[in-house]
């Protein structure tokens, strides 16, 4: 299995060579990779769309290294001497400003003595000639004049000494500024306040000048993630710095004394790198998408690649490069980086799929490697990925482990015997957890004189109500029952977190027909597929989770749609625990799901098609209560 999964013939990632350049690191985002090339050369603007932790900010750092790091510049500040609150701009090569700086400091410094000496000179000729005269008191009162006198005069160079705003000296790859959740001040720039305004004792105005960061990427990348949670104002200054390529630099505040100082326009030509997900997208600023698309690319990045033998050894180029990186763990061993690829196709949550959700996998390398540290190992091996698996586990899954716990202990739901209209569902918690979800049906006479309802317990979302509608339908194209003279009560039992999605659906039904012609339910099965109207049992998510939620409950059997019989990849521990039976329709989950003395007869009427009691009016289940959406079925 472990040459299946990695045919290389590397002994450890230490014999795996990383490559120099970080665009070269980027592991499965080759379309975005090619457009990065081509902003980098060109100046384009680019938008990434993709989920979390799949290297957005990543390829920003490696767009920083494509530019051409010569034409960075310094930013210097220098007071005005007609208006002293509107500060002037001197651009010039990079290197070149710190030794204007430091000449200046020379200057100065050589004034400083001069007036120190003569300082000194005066006060020596004002105590001899009070010693001379017997007039020491008159001598010490006229030595504190002079000396607080010359220490107001400041050298006419000093006064009119620039401020290094932003320094490229010695700088190899052009400037890469992350500004993901920067405020308007330290992204557009600043100017502190001076609580001295007066007497000759306050900080010159140009002192006072803060840059921001869309001034220290000129001429790099300036990386915003989650753009859309800027407010509209700082993104139009934001478009209007992208679209002139330099900013003035005034007080943010309007009740500080720096709202009084605005700077000559600062240059700002920068590539603008903005980041999210899907999500963003609406509250981010049109005409600055606007721009974005006009003058760049749009991109959205994938969350998976193909599970191909050159794509398993970019996955060990990953863990190699993890390990160098983190500086701390030792190197993996052959199988160990086997076991993280096998990981990554768990986490595809498809088949043939491995996932790009690298930031995740990473944490997955150091905990592997933290376990190898621990026993002094020098290299980590596969019973240390074994462990970090366990120590690992994200919180979904904590809670996931104890949510079973809890529902073991009380009997929220049953792994043995039959019941009536109660049945095990399943369901996934974040993207990496599963649980189950029990579910209970009871089927009562209908009190309306015009039609049944259905009536859905539970916090529900929109796709979970949708799911609950469509069950009426569902049952009477399958097994020819029209539920209009009957009121479903359907509880979602301790879904205190709400149900989202319709991977419920087959799930329900089941348990409608189980309460409707009084047949019970196998509790120690446990089932997820979502059901089309014409009785289909389709695909849905997270079914690897699913099945380990349901072998750590207990179960003996689960069933999963046929589609996704590929997509299972789940822990060996679990192989013997649990039976796998994939279904492609309602009837056979139905086969599968009820027990007793009626089951066959009625599993045999369904199959001849004699159904005699079909209605002509379809149900329409119109009143739902305590629908409430929050989270998490997939």
């Amino acid at each position: 299995m472990i040459e299946e999964i990695d045919p290389n013939d590397y002994v450890n990632t230490e014999n795996i060579k990383i490559p120099p350049m970080l665009i070269d690191q980027i592991i499965g985002q080759e379309e975005a990779v090619e457009k990065i090339k081509k902003a980098a050369k060109q100046r384009r603007n680019v938008l990434l769309i993709g989920e979390p932790g799949i290297g957005k900010s990543m390829i920003a750092k490696a767009m920083a290294e494509l530019l051409p790091p010569e034409e960075l510049q310094d930013i210097l500040i220098y007071p005005n001497l007609e208006d002293s609150n509107n500060p002037l701009v001197g651009v010039m090569p990079a290197g070149q400003g710190a030794k204007i700086i430091e000449t200046t400091k020379k200057n100065v410094k050589g004034q400083e003595e001069r007036k120190n000496i003569l300082m000194i000179a005066i006060i020596g000729l004002i105590m001899a000639i009070g010693f001379l005269t017997s007039q020491f008191l008159e001598a010490i009162i006229a030595v504190g004049i002079v000396f607080f006198a010359l220490y107001q005069i400041k050298p006419k160079n000093n006064q009119s000494a620039p401020k290094l705003l932003v320094n490229s000296d010695g700088k190899k790859v052009a400037p890469f500024i992350d500004a993901t959740g920067a405020h308007a001040g330290a992204l557009l720039g600043d100017v502190r306040h001076d609580p001295y305004q007066s007497g000759g004792l306050g900080t010159p105005a140009h002192e006072r000048v803060e840059s921001g960061m869309i001034h220290k990427a000129n001429k790099g990348v300036l990386y915003i993630d989650e753009i859309g949670t800027m407010n509209m104002k700082t993104q139009q200054q934001l478009l209007t710095a992208l679209q002139e390529h330099k900013f003035q630099i005034t007080g943010q505040s309007d009740n500080s004394s720096g709202a009084m100082v605005r700077t000559e326009a600062v240059p700002c030509d920068f590539v603008l790198v903005a980041a999210g997900n899907l999500e963003v997208l609406k509250d981010m600023h049109i005409a600055l998408r606007s721009r974005i698309r006009g003058y760049g690319y749009e991109v959205f990045m994938k969350d998976t690649m193909k599970d191909t033998p050159e794509n398993r050894k970019k996955l060990g180029q990953f863990v190699a490069q993890e390990v160098e990186n983190d500086g701390r763990i030792p190197h993996f061993s052959k199988e160990a980086v086997a076991e993280v690829i096998k990981e990554a196709q768990r986490r595809a949550g498809k088949k043939d799929s491995l996932t790009l959700k690298l930031r995740d996998l990473g944490g997955l390398v150091r905990a592997a490697g933290d376990v190898a540290v621990e026993e002094g190992a020098n290299e980590v091996s596969l019973e240390h990925v074994y462990e970090a698996k366990k120590q690992s586990r994200t919180l979904e899954q904590q809670i996931a482990d104890r949510y079973i716990v809890q529902r073991k202990e009380y009997s929220v739901f049953n792994n043995e015997g039959s019941a009536i209209g109660c049945i095990n569902g399943l369901a996934v918690i974040g993207n990496s957890s599963g649980i189950v979800l029990p579910i209970a049906a009871e089927a009562a006479p209908s009190q309306s004189k015009e039609e049944g309802k259905i009536i859905a317990a539970g916090k529900l979302g929109d796709i979970a109500k949708e799911a609950v509608q469509n069950v009426g339908a569902i049952i009477k194209k399958s097994i020819g029952k029209d539920i209009s003279n009957y009121d479903i009560h359907i509880q979602f039992v301790q879904s205190y977190d709400g149900v989202e999605g319709d991977s419920a659906s087959v799930s329900m039904a089941t348990a409608i027909i189980s309460a409707i012609e009084d047949i019970p339910i196998d509790q120690t099965l446990a089932l997820t597929g979502s059901l089309s109207v014409r009785g289909n049992v389709l695909p849905v998510g997270g079914v690897t989770y699913k099945i380990e939620a349901a072998a750590e409950s207990g179960m003996k059997r689960v069933l999963i749609p046929a589609s996704n019989k590929d997509d299972v990849l789940i822990e060996k521990r679990y192989k013997d625990q649990i039976e796998i039976i994939p279904v492609n329709t309602l009837i056979e989950v139905l086969e599968y799901a009820l027990v007793g003395p009626k089951k066959d007869e009625f599993i045999k009427e369904l199959k001849q098609n004699k159904i005699d009691k079909i209605k002509d009016i379809i149900p329409n289940p119109s009143t739902i209560i305590n629908q409430n959406p929050s989270s998490s079925e997939n």
